[in-house]
């Protein structure tokens, strides 16, 4: 399932700080956690706040966004946004996840945005394909890759396995937090491996013999989601 990302936008300039607010208002998939006027603001709040990529300006005042970065250990995921070209190589060298130069244009800002949800996830399932629930007063061990779909069921939720069906104590919104960015909650009640989806129809989404239901306040998302996939 994915999680929103905390982002912060950090730049000197009012007007673009309010054009990548605008920009990060509209995706589903980012939570704004802060906006810092230049890298000083932003060094404090890294201090204070989880986060986990930041949308980066590179010439302020007093201290650049590049010579914060250089500094930095443990830092959180950066996108860069400048209006000079010149500093891209050495941000590829530290390992940002993109380089927007300015006027950034909305699609430009969602591709990257992509870029670094797919590192993302890159980081969450690195080493990790299974986890350990209690069903039946027994420990099981279940595969990520074998989930079909997850249903709940008042205080319990069902796990959908090829010809079983795993029931344990939990809320999907607990299950949702052990499992990687390749679920995605279609419907209040579900969420789906998107790797098992095999046909979509109207509002709904065909895994083996199941038929699972795109809510209504999910269904842009859902969509865009599995569309920017293809």
């Amino acid at each position: 399932m994915q999680k929103k990302i905390r982002c912060v936008i950090t730049d000197d300039e009012p007007m673009a700080r309010k054009g990548i607010q605008e920009y990060v208002e509209r995706l589903n998939n980012l939570e704004l956690t802060g906006i810092c006027r230049d890298a000083l603001e932003l060094n404090q709040l890294l201090q204070e706040k989880p986060v986990d990529l930041v949308f980066l300006d590179i010439e302020m005042p007093l201290l650049s966004g590049i010579d914060l970065l250089k500094g930095l250990v443990n830092a959180p995921k950066v996108i860069i946004t400048t209006a000079f070209e010149k500093y891209a190589l050495t941000g590829y060298e530290l390992d940002v996840c993109d380089y927007l130069l300015k006027p950034i244009s909305f699609e430009r800002f969602v591709k990257a945005v992509n870029k670094a949800q797919r590192a993302f996830t890159e980081t969450k399932d690195a080493g990790r394909d299974s986890f350990f629930i209690k069903s039946d007063h027994a420990i099981r061990k279940i595969r990520f890759d074998e989930i079909l779909f997850v249903e709940a069921m008042e205080n319990y939720v069902i796990i959908h396995l090829p010809g079983e069906k795993v029931v344990t104590h939990s809320t999907l919104r607990n299950m949702g937090e052990l499992l990687p960015p390749r679920f995605l909650q279609v419907h209040k009640s579900f969420i789906v491996n998107k790797e098992h989806i095999h046909e979509i129809e109207g509002n709904m989404l065909k895994i083996e013999n199941a038929s699972i239901p795109v809510g209504r306040t999910q269904r842009n998302e859902v969509f865009r989601e599995l569309l920017s996939d293809k």
